[in-house]
């Protein structure tokens, strides 16, 4: 009976750690010039991206150090092959450059980011 007891909280434990690790993720981010992202100024820089979500759409929360810097709502695009280095995508519109897309090496899936990114399409040529 103990035994029995042990083996269930152990397996418990072991499905509710898998199922938090499969809606977390995180990646990095290095800028080369300064952008922003969800009315945020990010200087120039290494930073740490993470997001969270059950689905295409998730949060991500980019950090610098432990503090995070800027939230913004993100839609997870998949690739058809694995991106082949880290990419910050930055638009520019009269000379705001804003940072639009991440994508990470050895990974088959980038980050849209901002409230529009859901709506554009979710499979990309790469």
């Amino acid at each position: 009976m103990k035994i029995s007891k042990t083996l269930v909280l152990s397996l418990a434990l072991l499905l509710g750690t898998s199922a938090f690790a499969a809606a977390t993720a995180s990646g990095t981010l290095s800028l080369d010039q300064p952008a922003q992202v969800s009315g945020t100024q990010l200087a120039a820089g290494d930073y740490k991206v993470q997001w969270e979500g059950n689905g295409p759409n998730v949060e991500v929360k980019i950090m610098r150090g432990k503090n995070v810097v800027a939230t913004v709502p993100g839609h997870v695009v998949n690739l058809q092959t694995k991106f082949p280095y880290n990419a910050a995508i930055v638009s520019s519109d009269q000379g705001k450059r804003a940072l639009t897309e991440i994508r990470f090496s050895g990974r088959t899936y980038s980050l849209r980011l901002g409230a529009e990114a859901g709506t554009a399409g979710s499979k990309e040529n790469y």
